[in-house]
């Protein structure tokens, strides 16, 4: 029979020992939800990796909302811990991939190109990373209004322009062109301005032009559109097939007549996207996910527009990254079915 005067305390101390077990024994809900992704993927979907960071671009692009539908696909597939990072795109993804801090990146082709010789950007040529994919398209979206009287990317000389973020993808593959076209930046006033800032300073009168690289259409250029008249900028396409002939990563492409209210289709110049891991990332894992994009392709479809020019076929044509060996097992084995 119990002491009346010590039953509290032993009361005390029992319910204290069931409710360190009990804490022992329940997860805390972060290893809940972690224990529940890892059940959704078969022992065979396991990675050596836990963790799928992609580092992407704006919050509003086409990089950040096709990157995230692929984190969930990852995330789903495989039970990682897989998340997007917002970025200033192509460069800084790059630079972050290089140094370890995330482990995919969406980077535009003529950038991974500069990485990769140790040009512009790069100080010296980048030997740790690899290509699992050739993407959709990044096309050149050149705007101006109606009243500037600007047709042509010739035009532009004397001009005020917003080339993009400085670094980013949109302002590489902009001074390039221009310089192409024998354009200098100080032939023009260059504002160093993202999508959003750029359309502000369109609709304000700040700027004569810009220049927008990205999936179509572009969701800056489609508000754009509904508060200015706008007016498509076109590059001459037997001037753009000479800088070809040295810049290979770009391509002759025409904006599609009614994207942005065009009457007509308007010719221009695109760059392909590139999908890098690091190079240290296991062959399996590469594979499984390489064919994780693939099977989930029409998800990413769902997402963004842009997504509906990526392909099996053409995934792995025109790398400017050395393949990584998982996707090249990968794309055989599709080849040979």
């Amino acid at each position: 029979m119990l002491n009346s005067s010590r039953s509290p305390l032993l009361l005390s101390a029992m319910l204290s020992a069931v409710l360190g077990l009990t804490a022992c024994s329940s997860p805390s809900s972060e290893n809940t939800d972690n224990a529940a992704a890892e059940s959704s993927a078969t022992a065979d979907d396991k990675l050596d990796t836990k963790f799928v960071t992609i580092a992407t671009g704006g919050a509003s692009g086409p990089y950040n909302i096709i990157g995230t539908a692929l984190s969930e696909v990852y995330a789903k597939t495989f039970g990682v811990n897989s998340k997007t990072q917002t970025t200033g795109a192509s460069v800084e993804n790059v630079n972050l991939l290089t140094q370890g801090k995330v482990d995919m990146v969406l980077a535009l082709s003529d950038v991974v190109t500069d990485a990769v010789e140790g040009k512009n950007n790069f100080e010296q040529p980048i030997d740790n990373i690899q290509q699992i994919a050739v993407l959709y398209p990044n096309v050149v979206q050149i705007v101006t209004s109606q009243q500037s009287g600007i047709k042509n990317i010739e035009d532009l000389r004397g001009k005020r322009i917003a080339v993009g973020d400085q670094g980013s993808g949109t302002e590489v593959n902009a001074r390039t062109l221009l310089e192409g076209f024998g354009i200098t930046y100080d032939d023009i006033t260059v504002d160093y301005l993202g999508f959003a800032e750029a359309a502000d300073g369109m609709k304000a009168g700040k700027i004569e032009a810009a220049f927008f690289s990205s999936g179509l259409p572009n969701s800056s250029l489609m508000e754009l559109e509904q508060g200015l008249d706008l007016q498509l900028v076109t590059i001459d396409q037997d001037k753009l097939n000479e800088i070809i002939a040295t810049k290979p990563y770009f391509k002759t492409f025409e904006i599609p007549a009614g994207t942005y209210g065009n009457d007509a289709a308007i010719p221009t110049a695109a760059i392909m996207n590139a999908l890098l891991v690091r190079s240290d990332l296991s062959e399996d894992d590469g594979y499984k996910l390489t064919k994780a994009l693939f099977d989930n392709l029409d998800g990413l479809k769902t997402a963004h527009q842009a997504a509906n020019d990526i392909s099996l076929e053409s995934a792995n044509t025109g790398m400017v990254a050395p393949i990584h060996p998982g996707a090249k097992k990968y794309y055989d084995e599709q080849a040979a079915k």
